[in-house]
C-alpha cells in the first residue's frame, strides 16, 4: 500500500506537469500517439529548445519516457494509464465547470 507521502509526491509531480499549458499540450499530443521531438515542436508550434526543456521536466516527473530509435528518440507517455487519467481529469473538470457553484468564479478567476 502506498504511503501518504508517496501519494502526495505523485500528485505533486502530476500537478507540476499540468501547471504549464505547453506541458499539457505535450501530454495530450502523446496521449494520441508517440512522437519525435521535431514533430512535436512542429505540431505545438514552439521551438525545439523550448520543447526540450518541457520534455526534460516531464521526464523528471516520470510522466514521459524517451525511447531510442537508432539515432533518433521517440517520446511517449510513461504508462498508458496516464492517458486515461488525462481523459478522466478533463471530463471531471468539464463536468464541474458546467455546474459551477462559485458565484464569483468568473470575476475572481478562482474556479
Amino acid at each position: 500500500m502506498l504511503s501518504l507521502a508517496t501519494d502526495l509526491d505523485a500528485l505533486t509531480r502530476f500537478g507540476r506537469a499540468l501547471a504549464d499549458p505547453i506541458r499539457c499540450r505535450i501530454l495530450l499530443a502523446l496521449r494520441e500517439e508517440p512522437a519525435h521531438p521535431a514533430a512535436l515542436a512542429d505540431l505545438l508550434e514552439i521551438s525545439r529548445t523550448r520543447l526540450s526543456n518541457h520534455l526534460a521536466c516531464l521526464r523528471d516527473c516520470g510522466l514521459v519516457v524517451a525511447v531510442p530509435e537508432g539515432r533518433r528518440v521517440r517520446y511517449e507517455l510513461a504508462d498508458e494509464r496516464l492517458g486515461h487519467a488525462l481523459d478522466d481529469l478533463r471530463n471531471a473538470v468539464v463536468a464541474v465547470e458546467a455546474d459551477r457553484t462559485c458565484v464569483n468564479a468568473v470575476r475572481n478567476g478562482c474556479c
